[in-house]
C-alpha cells in the first residue's frame, strides 16, 4: 500500500520459551493513548485497494461469514467494507453465530455498555469455538484500538483468532490467511492513523439509502471522548473522489445518500494548497442528481456561515440537522473541552433557524459529567427548553479510559444520574410530541422505507426532516417517494394516510 513506516503497532511475535507464537500486549510495544493525541505530521498517503490476491479469492468458498456490528454510521459503513472484502474472497453472509465460518465483531468504544455486550457475545462463543475449533473468530473495529481491550482479550478470551484495528481493513485478506495458517492469534492495531484507501468493495444493502465516507478521524479531543484515539486524526478524502462516488451511487439508482465523517463539517481543513471545505463539498452535493443528501455528524465549531447558506438553498439538500450540544452549561462545555459557550451555541441555532426556519434540529446530550452540579443540570435543561430539538440521544456519562474526563472526580451519585436522565427525556419527549403535533393535518413527503417492523400490513418511511412515518399503502410504494397526510402525531413516530404517490 505504502512505504509508510508502521512499526508502532500491535502485532504477533515469537515466544522462544514457549516454542510457539504469542501476541505481543500493548505494552510490548510502548503505546498508550496520551501518545495518541500527538498528531504526527506524516504525509497521508491516498491509495486504490490493492486487488484480492488470486490465491487468496477462493478462501471462502462454501464458507459463510457473520458480521455483527456495534455503534455509529461509521461502524455500519466499516461493515459494509469488510462485508463486500469478505464476499469478494468467497464467503456468503449468515446471521447465525454459532454456524458462521467466520465471526467478526465489529465494535464500539464510545460508552462502556457498548464494550460489555462485546464481551458477552465473545464469551458465548467459547464453547462454540471448542466445538469448532476451525472457526474464526475475530474483533475489529474502535474497541481494538484501546490498548486495555486488546489486553483483556489477549489473558482472558484466548479463544479469539483475530484482531484488528480501524486503520488497517484493507489488510483482512492477509490477516484472514494468517489466521487460518498461523492457529494462533493474529493481532494487527496499527497506533500511527492509516492512509485514505480508495475503491474498496461494498456490500449495501436495499439499493435505496447509502452511506459515503467524506472524512475520517477527529481533531477535537472532547475530554470525555475516545474516537480521536480510535479513529486518529483528521483526514479528508479528495473532493473527486467523494463526488465520482455519490454520482455513481445516483446512476445505479440511490435515492438518499448521507455524507458521513466524525465531524463532517471540518472536511476539507486538512487538504493543504486548496480552499474547499465543507460548504463547497455541499455546494457541489446539490448539483447531482440524488433526491436527498444528508450528513452527520457536526460540531458546532466548524459550522460556518458558509454552510449555513448552501444548506438555506434546499433542493435536495435536507434541512434536518444534526448539532450535538452535550450540555447546556458554559463551565461544563469547557470542562468537556467543547470549545464553544451555551451563548455560542445559541447563536448557532438562532442563525441556522433565521436562515432556514422549517430546520428540523436533533442533538446529544450527557448528564452526570463529573462534578455537575444541579444548578449545571438545570442549564441542560432550559437549553433544550429554548431550543426546542425535535428529538435528542439522552445519556448517562460513561468514563472510557484513556481520556481526561476518566481522571476528574465524579462525585455524583448513580441514582442521581439516573434521576436526571428521566428529568431530562421528559422535557425532550414533550418537545418531541409538540412538534411533531404541530404536523397533524399537514401532507409530507416520504422515502418509503419498508415494512414496519411491527405489522407488515403497514408501511415505513422518513421525511427530509428525518421523522419516522407509518402508513397503510400498497406495497409498490417501498422504494419510492410518496405524499402523506399526517393523522396521528405521536413522541417517536407519526401516523398518516397515501394522499398521493411521486415516482422519483
Amino acid at each position: 500500500m505504502s512505504d509508510k513506516d508502521y512499526s508502532q503497532y500491535f502485532q504477533s511475535t515469537y515466544d522462544p520459551d514457549k516454542k510457539k507464537i504469542r501476541p505481543k500486549s500493548a505494552e510490548d510495544v510502548g503505546y498508550s493513548q496520551k501518545e495518541g493525541k500527538q498528531r504526527g505530521k506524516e504525509e497521508v498517503m491516498v491509495v486504490n485497494f490493492d486487488p484480492i490476491p488470486d490465491e487468496l479469492k477462493g478462501l471462502g468458498k462454501d464458507k459463510t461469514y457473520c458480521l455483527v456490528t456495534f455503534g455509529c454510521q461509521m461502524n455500519e459503513h466499516d461493515s459494509e467494507t469488510i462485508a463486500g472484502i469478505l464476499e469478494n474472497m468467497g464467503y456468503t453472509s449468515t446471521t447465525n453465530e454459532k454456524e458462521a465460518d467466520i465471526v467478526l465483531y465489529n465494535t464500539c468504544a464510545v460508552r462502556e455498555n457498548a464494550e460489555d455486550k462485546v464481551f458477552g457475545h465473545i464469551g458465548a462463543l467459547k464453547a462454540v469455538k471448542q466445538e469448532r475449533p476451525d472457526m474464526i473468530l475475530g474483533v475489529c473495529g474502535c474497541m481494538s484500538q484501546d490498548e486495555s481491550v486488546v489486553n483483556r482479550i489477549l489473558t482472558k478470551h484466548q479463544h479469539v483468532d483475530l484482531i484488528f484495528g480501524t486503520h488497517n481493513i484493507h489488510r483482512l485478506p492477509i490477516l484472514l490467511r494468517d489466521a487460518y495458517y498461523s492457529k494462533e492469534m493474529v493481532v494487527e492495531v496499527w497506533a500511527k492513523e492509516g492512509d485514505i484507501i480508495e475503491n474498496m468493495p461494498k456490500v449495501r444493502e436495499g439499493g435505496l439509502k447509502a452511506w459515503v465516507n467524506i472524512m475520517y478521524g477527529c481533531d477535537k479531543f472532547c475530554t470525555y471522548c475516545i474516537v480521536p484515539y480510535t479513529r486518529g486524526k483528521e483526514r479528508s478524502r479528495m473532493p473527486e473522489d467523494v463526488i465520482a462516488e455519490v454520482r455513481d451511487l445516483a446512476r445505479q439508482g440511490y435515492k438518499e445518500i448521507t455524507l458521513l465523517g466524525q465531524n463532517v463539517n471540518a472536511y476539507g481543513k486538512d487538504l493543504e494548497g486548496r480552499e474547499y471545505l465543507f460548504g463547497d463539498l455541499m455546494d457541489d452535493m446539490s448539483k447531482i442528481d440524488v433526491p436527498r443528501i444528508r450528513f452527520t455528524t457536526s460540531h458546532p465549531r466548524d459550522f460556518d456561515d458558509h454552510l449555513i447558506e448552501v444548506l438555506a438553498k434546499g433542493g435536495n439538500l435536507v434541512e434536518h440537522i444534526h448539532l450535538p450540544s452535550q450540555s447546556g452549561n458554559t463551565e461544563i462545555l469547557k470542562k468537556m473541552s467543547r470549545k464553544y459557550s451555551r451563548e455560542q451555541y445559541l447563536e448557532l441555532v438562532a442563525k441556522i433557524r433565521k436562515a432556514i426556519p422549517n430546520a428540523v434540529l436533533t442533538t446529544d446530550i450527557i448528564v452526570g459529567f463529573p462534578g455537575e452540579t444541579e444548578e449545571q443540570f438545570q442549564d441542560t435543561l432550559s437549553l433544550v427548553e429554548e431550543v426546542r430539538y425535535d428529538s435528542a440521544y439522552t445519556f448517562i456519562y460513561s468514563p472510557r479510559h484513556g481520556t481526561p474526563a476518566a481522571d476528574m472526580e465524579d462525585n455524583i451519585s448513580e441514582e442521581v444520574k439516573k434521576e436526571r436522565l428521566q428529568r431530562l427525556m421528559s422535557v425532550v419527549n414533550r418537545i418531541a410530541r409538540e412538534k411533531n403535533e404541530a404536523l397533524r393535518g399537514e401532507v409530507v413527503e416520504l422515502l418509503v422505507e419498508g415494512e414496519s417492523k411491527n405489522n407488515p400490513d403497514v408501511l415505513s418511511g422518513r421525511t427530509r426532516g428525518n421523522k419516522l412515518v407509518h402508513f397503510v399503502g400498497p406495497k409498490d410504494c417501498i422504494g419510492k417517494f410518496v405524499h402523506v397526510k399526517i393523522t396521528e402525531p405521536q413522541t417517536w413516530a407519526l401516523k398518516g394516510e397515501l394522499t398521493t404517490r411521486v415516482e422519483v
